[in-house]
This record gives structure tokens, C-alpha cells and sequence, in this order.
């Protein structure tokens, strides 16, 4: 870019000085050419110095750490700083930061904002929802066996001190294998009254954090706490730099969690506080100011906490684009992270002294007849959730948003860390040349389709890739939609050849799966982007 404004300064520059010769003669209107040609030699040059001044100030201010929450370090303002949407007023006293790149992919059937008359009566913990736990964890229960809420179902033999309960009482109906023997699921037949959890003696916050530590891995709640890098249960040996709570989600019709937690201010408020004396540092508060309304009070009175306001696009709720943009981090530091459920959940437990896993899911998608919210308990089961609620028997349930969750059978039972059910209906049937004839509405970041003429129109979607797997080409799509200061397509090609030095350089820490579902759906080579990312981190967790 810089080469070629030089080369047109010179070439302006040896025009201007041809004219000099026949300016005396040529009359006044040469003499008028010559001093616009100065000028404009004399503007491009400007140019030049400038963008090499801004150069030099962005990499000086990158070497100090200081290239943070989206500082414009530059001569010039960009034009997203002077075009930037105004500060909403609740957030004036806050940081603030103001994100660019993603993409709000909107979706027809977003959850109502009532609650839905439905009981599921199974529920399971899955040790599959747990990166890098053993195939086959030591089973405590058996076939047959009742228990209560808060009672320990299994253990990874390799770190026996994390317990996983049960989160309902009631009967242990089957615990189901997959290949090898290993374990799938611990299904759970629940009461039909939820009185029976296991009780504990609350400590004091007063306690030293080894006992703290302790008293949360014999209650089972442990495994809602999660580790950056590698998104893994966070190890109690460890003491993070940090922990981050994103209080918004930015995922296609996601849950409101200002509704979910409405009531819970006590619980909420008090699981801070437990959280807070886990780490030497501070406990981040992500909040929403993408709309007019201020956030629950429930997060904005929140205390003891570093609110920080999000503004842009999805992916601006995802914890892990959070982290990076208020505290990075590096290959020898640790972050945890939970969800607003699991702060209440751990909130409860100190102030009832139980094990209580009650969670509110978002029941949604364009195949069902009524979408909403459902009281129920963690791991609930999917089938009781949509039967008699379909449009059609031709559809995928995914346990999650439609970018990064998971699909399940329709006797399934939600992930660990899932608080949304969402139905699709199944892409199976061949498009011929879709690309070519752009005749039904469909969610894309392409201008070949008039979507940017109706930025609020709501897609109907189906599960159809349109198009098969394709050489990885780069493109310069995902980092439109990723807001880091990564490069992504080259860490994904990094993996695919085992290098690890310039996968840790390319900056692997600080992603997961959720935060580069986007690079997936723009992908134009339809590579499985998260899968490769998983393999990545996982690579680099077993090198230590």
C-alpha cells in the first residue's frame, strides 16, 4: 500500500517537473495544472508519513501492553471512531467497549418471554461434556439406586477430588456406555417432588481458600467453574489471574438471561462473593449495552466486581472475546469462567446449604409451535421438552445455539453447560445450483444474496451446508467475524500440520470453540473450523 502511494508520488512529482519547463509559455492554465500537481504530490507524501507514524505508534503501544479495549492509537481518527454509536447512558460511569467485527445472524423462533408448562422427568450427566476426562470415569452408583440431589455419580480417576452429582433426586435408571466401554451417561428417573437434596454445613467466607476450595469440590459444584486456556475444569491446585462472568449472550436467539436471573439477586450477589475469594485478582462483570434498556439490576448493582459494557455484534457476549479484550492471556497464565446459572447455583449453596441445579432453559427454533422458557433442573431431558410442540417430525434438536451447540438425539438430555434447546429443520434435500439461482432468503454474510438491504428480516434455517468440504483458500472472511487480534485461518492450517510453535504464536490460548463458530459459518471452504480448534487445544494441553 505504502509502495505503491510512493510510486505514484513520484510519478506525479516527475509529471509536474516535465511541466515546469513549459509553464512560462504555456500560458495560465499550465501554471494552474503545475501547482495542482505540487499539491496533490505534496498530500500523497503527507499521506505516507502518516501511515508510517501510525504504524510505528500502534507497534510501540503494542510492546508496552497498552492495546487494549479498542484505544485508537493513531494520528488520525478511523472512521468507526468518529461514526461510533454514542455511550448508552447507564454505562457512562463503566468501561466501555465497542467491538466491529462479527456478525448478528437473526433467526425466527426466538424464545417468548413466558415460561412453559412442561416437567421432564429424566435427567443425566454426561461425562462427555468434559474436555479431557477419562473414557471411563469411576462410577459410584448403580442401576436401581436412589439418591438425592448433591450425591456423588462419578469421578475422573485422574483427578478424583472433582465430584459430579446428581443434579435431582430420584432413581439411577441406567447408566449407558458408548464405544469401548465408556461411560455416555448417568440417567436419573427424578421425584416428582424435588425435596430431597443432600445438605451441607456452610463455612464461613472468613475460611482459608485451601478450605473454601475444598468445601466446593465435596459439593459438586466445582465443575461449573471452567479454565482458559483449553475451556477444561479449572484445576484447584491453580490460582487464576482472573475470573470472567459474561453476563449477555450474543448467540443466535439466546437466552434473556435479565430474565432468567430475575428474583435471584441474593443468590447471584452471594455466589460473587464465594467466587471472588478463589482468585488474587479481580472478577470481571461483562454487561450488555448493545440496546437502549440497561441490564438487569441484578448485574448492574452487583458488587465487589469490575463491570466492563460490551457493545457490537455476536460473538461480543462470548466470554473468551471479553477476556481478551479487558485481560488477555498467555500460554503460563489461567483464567476460570463461569455462567450467570452456575454463579446462583454455588450462590445457593451458601445461603440454603444444598446442592440445588435448578435451571431456566430457552426452548427455541422455527419447527416449534410455541417457544419459551423452561423451569427445570441441569441435563434435563430433550424429548419432554419438544414432544407435542413440533411442526414436523423432520428435525434436528441441538442441545445449544445454532453456531456452536451440539446435535442429540431426540431422547438425548441437555449438556452440563447448556441452557438452550434449539430446533431445526433438517437441510437433507439437494439444492440444485443454489449459488447460481439465489431464490429463497437464507442467514449469510455473502452480497450475493439482498441481505444487507434488510438487516432486520428474521431467516428461517435449516441444517443444509449448501456446498461440501473445499481447498482451504484464504479468504480474509474470519477476521470480519472474529474481533481479536488473531489470525485465525492460519492457526487453523498451523493445527492441521502439528506446528505448535506457531500455533501458541498465532495466539491458540485465548480461543474456544464458541468464539470461532462464526469463522465456521462464513467459512467459504466449509472447513469444520471448532473441530480443528478442539484438536489444536488439545494437542497443546497434552505437551504441558
Amino acid at each position: 500500500m505504502k509502495n505503491g502511494i510512493s510510486k505514484l508520488a513520484f510519478l506525479l512529482l516527475f509529471t509536474a517537473l516535465s511541466f515546469q519547463a513549459n509553464a512560462q509559455t504555456a500560458g495560465e492554465g499550465s501554471t494552474y495544472l503545475y501547482t495542482a500537481l505540487i499539491a496533490v504530490v505534496a498530500i500523497l507524501i503527507l499521506g505516507v508519513v502518516l501511515q508510517v507514524a501510525d504504524s510505528l505508534m500502534r507497534i510501540e503501544a503494542k510492546n508496552m501492553g497498552v492495546e487494549q479495549d479498542n484505544t485508537n492509537f493513531s494520528l488520525i481518527p478511523s472512521w468507526s471512531d468518529v461514526f461510533k454509536s454514542k455511550t448508552p447512558d447507564f454505562a457512562e460511569h463503566d468501561r466501555m467497549v465497542s467491538l466491529q467485527a462479527g456478525h448478528d445472524i437473526k433467526l425466527e423462533g426466538g424464545a417468548k418471554k413466558e415460561f412453559l408448562a412442561i416437567t421432564p422427568t429424566t435427567f443425566a450427566v454426561k461425562p462427555t461434556d468434559f474436555v479431557g476426562m477419562s473414557p471411563i470415569p469411576k462410577v459410584e452408583v448403580e442401576e436401581g439406586a436412589e439418591v438425592k440431589a448433591g450425591d456423588v455419580l462419578f469421578f475422573d480417576k485422574k483427578r478424583p477430588d472433582v465430584k459430579y452429582v446428581a443434579p435431582v433426586s430420584g432413581e439411577i435408571v441406567a447408566v449407558n456406555r458408548g464405544a469401548k466401554r465408556s461411560i455416555a451417561e448417568v440417567v436419573i428417573l427424578a421425584d416428582k417432588d424435588q425435596t430431597n437434596f443432600r445438605s451441607y454445613t456452610i463455612p464461613n467466607l472468613n475460611v482459608s481458600r485451601e478450605e473454601l476450595v475444598e468445601f466446593l469440590l465435596g459439593s459438586g459444584v466445582w465443575p461449573m467453574i471452567r479454565q482458559r486456556p483449553y475451556n477444561v475444569v479449572a484445576d484447584p491446585l491453580d490460582i487464576p489471574k482472573a475470573i470472567f462472568i459474561s453476563t449477555f449472550d450474543s448467540a443466535p436467539n439466546a437466552p434473556d438471561l435479565n430474565f432468567v436471573v430475575g428474583g435471584k439477586e441474593a443468590a447471584f450477589q452471594r455466589g460473587l462473593d464465594v467466587i471472588a475469594k478463589l482468585t488474587e485478582g479481580k472478577v470481571h462483570l461483562g454487561l450488555d449495552a448493545r440496546g437502549e434498556t440497561a441490564p438487569s439490576p441484578v448485574f448492574t448493582m452487583a458488587t465487589g466486581v469490575e463491570k466492563t459494557y460490551y457493545n457490537g455484534p455476536h460473538p461480543s457476549g462470548n466470554v473468551g472475546i471479553q477476556i481478551h479484550h479487558t485481560d488477555p492471556i498467555s500460554a503460563n497464565e489461567r483464567v476460570w469462567t463461569l455462567g450467570v446459572q452456575d454463579v446462583i447455583t454455588i450462590g445457593r449453596l451458601f445461603l440454603e446449604g444444598r446442592y440445588d441445579a435448578e435451571r431456566i432453559i430457552a426452548v427455541t427454533g422455527a419447527e416449534l409451535e410455541h417457544t419459551g422458557y423452561v423451569k427445570t433442573y441441569l441435563g434435563a431431558n430433550l424429548e419432554n421438552m419438544v414432544k407435542g410442540n413440533l411442526k414436523n417430525d423432520h428435525v434436528r434438536v441441538v442441545s445449544g445455539d445454532v453456531l456452536s451447540g451440539r446435535a442429540l438425539p431426540a431422547n438425548g438430555h441437555l449438556g452440563f453447560y447448556d441452557d438452550q434447546i434449539t430446533v431445526l429443520e433438517e437441510g437433507d434435500e439437494y439444492e440444485m445450483f443454489g449459488w447460481l439461482l439465489p431464490l429463497s432468503p437464507r442467514p449469510t454474510v455473502s452480497k450475493t444474496y439482498p441481505n444487507f438491504l434488510f438487516p432486520n428480516y428474521k431467516f428461517t434455517p435449516n441444517t443444509n451446508t449448501h456446498g461440501e468440504k473445499r481447498a482451504f483458500v484464504v479468504t480474509g472472511q474470519y477476521e470480519k467475524v472474529l474481533p481479536m487480534d488473531v489470525y485465525p485461518q492460519q492457526l487453523m492450517k498451523a493445527i492441521l500440520v502439528n506446528d505448535y510453535e506457531r500455533m501458541e504464536g498465532l495466539g491458540i490460548y485465548e480461543l474456544s470453540e464458541e468464539d470461532v463458530a462464526l469463522c465456521e459459518f462464513v467459512c467459504t471452504s466449509k472447513q469444520p473450523v471448532q473441530s480443528i480448534l478442539r484438536q489444536g487445544l488439545d494437542m497443546m494441553r497434552e505437551q504441558g
